[in-house]
């Protein structure tokens, strides 16, 4: 667990992305790190892919990751993770949500949705730790919340302690979402680490 870092998330519009790098945001400014923060939004409110840069440390002068440089990366969708392997180096971290969302060519028929995106990962050496976090919103009782499922797995990759992040679900979270956005959170760090 580094003090310093580069972040990198990925998936569609509509996974909540955004949040999810503004809950992580602000529990790394909370443990007093400075944090830099970009988001691309794409063609978002179509399916289209979404990316969020976030990187932390003593001090950070610019928000984006370069190629071979993010240290977590974080895909909502399975096929994301291959979008973005040029981010990656041979220490990073990289989890994953198993859930496939079909882009358009493939779900006209157009063109076949790849099989082995996980096999492509490990193969790589790279550290890959895959999670059903729809299935852990739908344990939680809310389907909104597998972003924070995602959030509380990544979280266990980072000197920032859970506590942080429960503080800010607390500070930035609508009242009626709170406590189940809290379980979600919980039950995907759970996931990766067991006490």
């Amino acid at each position: 667990m580094k003090q310093s870092g580069n972040i990198l998330f990925s998936g569609v519009g509509g996974q909540g992305i955004l949040l999810a790098s503004e809950l992580t945001a602000y529990a790394q400014l909370e443990a007093g790190f400075d944090v830099k923060k970009s988001e691309v939004h794409g063609m978002a409110q179509r399916g289209g892919s979404v990316e969020a840069h976030l990187r932390y440390g003593e001090r950070v002068y610019s928000p984006l990751i370069d190629p071979g440089t993010a240290d977590i990366l974080v895909a909502f969708e399975i096929l994301e993770a291959a979008r973005y392997l040029p981010y990656l180096h041979r220490d990073s971290a990289v989890v994953v949500n198993t859930q496939k969302i079909l882009p358009p060519a493939v779900a006209l028929g157009k063109m076949a949705y790849p099989d082995n995106i996980l096999d492509e990962l490990t193969d790589r050496g790279i550290n890959v730790v895959a999670i059903d976090a729809f299935a852990v919103a739908k344990e939680v009782g809310e389907l909104r919340t597998a972003n924070v499922a995602m959030v509380g797995a990544m979280s266990n990759f980072l000197a920032v302690g859970p506590q942080a992040f429960l503080d800010v679900i607390d500070e930035k979270v609508k009242p009626a979402f709170r406590e189940v956005n809290k379980k979600a959170f919980k039950a995907g760090r759970k996931l990766v680490y067991h006490n």
